[in-house]
């Protein structure tokens, strides 16, 4: 029962302080027509892989260009592998409807997120999802930072870490664009809306 109780208490500082620092956010600077190209020219992220296979890879790196110029992707981010929203609501929404997304001829389903590569391919093989969605780290935060989609998650234990959000993305220009009130909530980044925006 104590536990019980300590469980509540808890998840009810953390939403309060959670929907406070929402209140306080400034949105993105990203906006729809934001070229990502020019914005995270200089940032690389890393593809989700186990230890031995980033050992083998020298470490290697994936940089923006080669992720979005001349594809349409749609791409979408969260705060974090294994946390509640993103691994109940957010990846299986993009999950279930992918043959939608292919339908539409988008080139790539991409799921980043402030983690290591290595956490992320845990993450993606536990949801089952990694055959039909690309699971990238975004190790030190640099692209959500260079679109202005970092977010101080320190209330919950989590540090600095991304907004939730998705983007529809051609040839490197974003087509559609939304990002959550607060990063607990699941209105506008999903599958569904994105659909629609294509």
């Amino acid at each position: 029962m104590a536990s019980t109780i300590l469980r509540r208490a808890t998840s009810s500082v953390i939403k309060s302080s959670l929907l406070t620092e929402a209140s306080r956010r400034s949105y993105a600077s990203v906006a729809v027509g934001t070229d990502i190209l020019s914005a995270a020219s200089q940032v690389s992220l890393q593809k989700a892989r186990g230890w031995d296979e980033g050992v083998t890879s020298n470490f290697s790196t994936t940089s923006v260009n080669d992720i979005f110029k001349g594809k349409k992707v749609v791409i979408f981010g969260l705060p974090g592998a294994y946390t509640g929203v993103c691994s109940q609501q957010h990846v299986p929404s993009y999950k279930k409807n992918i043959d939608k997304f292919k339908a539409k001829r988008i080139d790539s389903v991409i799921c980043v997120a402030i983690n290591d590569p290595y956490v992320m391919n845990a993450w993606a093989d536990k949801l089952q999802a990694k055959d039909v969605i690309e699971f990238y780290g975004d190790f030190d935060g640099s692209f959500h930072k260079s679109l202005e989609l970092g977010k101080d998650l320190s209330a919950a234990l989590l540090g600095p870490r991304s907004e939730r959000w998705s983007a529809y993305v051609v040839d490197g220009k974003v087509k559609a664009l939304n990002v959550e009130g607060a990063p607990s909530d699941f209105k506008v980044s999903g599958a569904e809306v994105i659909l629609e925006q294509i």
